[in-house]
């Protein structure tokens, strides 16, 4: 009963944490709103382009935290299940906040957040891979897409790892991929913005 009712608590608590804005704060405080200006994405690569590389990666670092941080404490009280449990709340809540009308960020950092805590070969083997798929394409938008695409393939050959844990991980993966659409567009069309 007392696992239930802490499940009940930490899963609203992970999405409200999901919900800070990370960005909308840390580009205000230089004058800017990344809601309004660049690619209107509250997110690290945005705040990059519109308020600084300072900006941008203290938001990367805040908006992995929000994943991150869920994940760590819940795996520590409960196991696996919950701190799977949370880091997806607080994924849903950065991409769907309740606070600004279910308008938030594409998910990636929070979701490497959460796989830093319970997938970090994945994690890693994935920013190995996005290291020069960066410096090849220079557009963020396609190496985030791309790993993204290969996290359930990820978490399908670690050992050990749970059927569920793989439908996770594929669904996240698509809720990420699909709140990338317009820069999926942007990228067939020749259109999208190089990370200089």
């Amino acid at each position: 009963m007392e696992i239930m009712i802490l499940w009940w608590l930490l899963i609203p608590v992970s999405y409200a944490l999901g919900t800070f804005p990370t960005a909308h704060i840390v580009a205000g405080l230089v004058g800017h709103d990344p809601t309004t200006e660049g690619s209107g994405n509250p997110g690290a690569t945005n705040v990059y382009r519109v308020a600084g590389a300072k900006a941008g990666a203290i938001v990367l670092i805040g908006d992995l935290l929000k994943g991150l941080t869920p994940s760590l404490v819940c795996l520590l009280i409960d196991g696996r299940n919950l701190a799977l449990a949370a880091g997806m709340a607080a994924m849903v809540g950065h991409v769907a906040p309740i606070t600004r009308k279910f308008n938030g960020g594409k998910g990636v950092a929070t979701l490497a957040g959460l796989s830093w805590v319970l997938y970090p070969f994945v994690a890693l083997g994935l920013f190995i891979l996005w290291i020069p798929l960066m410096k090849l394409f220079k557009r963020a938008s396609l190496g985030s897409i791309i790993m993204v695409l290969l996290f359930p393939v990820g978490v399908l050959v670690m050992p050990e790892t749970r059927w569920y844990e793989v439908i996770v991980a594929a669904a996240a993966s698509a809720v990420v991929t699909i709140r990338h659409h317009e820069n999926i567009k942007r990228l067939f069309k020749g259109e999208e913005k190089a990370i200089e």
